[in-house]
């Protein structure tokens, strides 16, 4: 009895081992898994998510095995502390590794491009992101490494070519690689509005185009009135006008905003349409789709001015003559005085660059 009592113990005893070194052995490949790093995988962690959910997102998008043997390995080793943002991981990382990571905080970062933007603004907004990205973004932006189908030779400024909306920084990309996303952003959205490298109209090439489309968005700023503000510029160009749009005089002040003075108008640079006729040399801003589709196909009338009469509700009117250009500029001026002051002031104000002279 006794004999066989003592074998029941050694088996007991050997099972309990060997769940222990199962248990042990099990948790090994889960904090250590076997193979390299696979694919990356992007987290993105919210204010207030709980360590419990991220890391039930962490399972299941494979960059560690089981969340319970992670919450073993934090019980033991500390739990990262995780930030809100966004993050690249791998697939089957070490415990340690995928904890480093979070430990850093986001290493994902996002830039938007609004339509209306120059590319220094651009080039400010990654200013105040970690790294050295805008200096080398500057260095790239002004060399011929990343070239776009619509410029017209080497050395052509990239400004107006670039596409519009959010892109993720991701670690380790090159300034390169992002403006080459941004204008293969750009190429798409042309298409999509309808204009390709080989398009004319009206005796424009593409690049000039694009270069009216920059014009109507800072100008006609409101969607609805892009169409009609293209036709304006096409108009006076047709006709041998300046196109005095105060949009160019701003390009050149930096930044490209507020009240433009007479001493404004008369600075020479070549993009004061009020002292050179034509075109500015190239866009003066980021296209919308909506600006390149005005550009590409605004609509028929033989507009020459326009004015934004309220600008509380953003109504802007068009007129075909210089007489109609002053009764324009007169119920402004009639509206504003009715109304309190409210936001920027009338010369700073979206369509406010109404090309009033003759």
């Amino acid at each position: 009895m006794r004999l066989a009592r003592g074998r029941r113990l050694l088996a007991g005893a050997l099972a309990a081992l060997a769940a222990l070194a199962g248990a042990a052995a099990w948790y090994e490949v889960e904090s250590h898994p076997f193979g390299a790093p696979g694919k990356p995988v992007l987290l993105d962690v919210h204010a207030g998510e709980s360590t419990a959910a991220i890391v039930s997102a962490l399972a299941k998008a494979q960059v560690i095995g089981t969340a319970v043997a992670f919450g073993l390995w934090s019980f033991v080793h500390g739990a990262p502390l995780v930030r809100p943002g966004v993050y690249q991981l791998r697939r089957n990382l070490s415990f340690s590794s995928a904890a480093a990571v979070l430990d850093a905080g986001p290493n994902v970062y996002e830039l938007t491009v609004a339509p209306g933007m120059t590319i220094s603004e651009i080039a400010g907004q990654l200013a105040a992101l970690p790294g050295r990205l805008a200096h080398a973004f500057d260095e790239v932006r002004g060399s011929s490494e990343v070239r776009s189908p619509f410029q017209l030779g080497a050395g052509t400024s990239l400004e107006g070519l670039i596409g519009a909306g959010t892109y993720q920084i991701l670690p380790h990309e090159t300034a390169h690689e992002l403006l080459g996303q941004m204008v293969a952003r750009f190429d798409a959205q042309a298409a999509a509005a309808g204009l390709t490298p080989t398009t004319r109209l009206d005796g424009l090439d593409a690049y000039q185009l694009v270069t009216v489309a920059s014009i109507a968005q800072k100008e006609g700023y409101y969607a609805r009135y892009m169409g009609e503000v293209a036709r304006v510029v096409l108009n006076r160009l047709a006709d041998g006008m300046h196109l005095d749009m105060t949009s160019t005089v701003l390009y050149s002040l930096r930044p490209d905003r507020g009240p433009v003075t007479l001493r404004d108008e008369r600075t020479t640079t070549p993009y004061n349409t009020y002292l050179h006729a034509g075109l500015t040399p190239t866009p003066i801003c980021t296209p919308s789709v909506a600006a390149l589709r005005a550009a590409v196909d605004p609509p028929a009338g033989p507009w020459l001015y326009f004015d934004l009469v309220t600008q509380r509700s953003g109504i802007m009117k068009f007129a075909s003559t210089y007489a109609g250009q002053l009764a324009l500029e007169k119920e402004a001026r009639s509206n504003a005085a009715s109304q309190p002051a409210h936001g920027s002031s009338a010369s700073s104000a979206p369509g406010a660059a109404r090309g009033s002279r003759a």
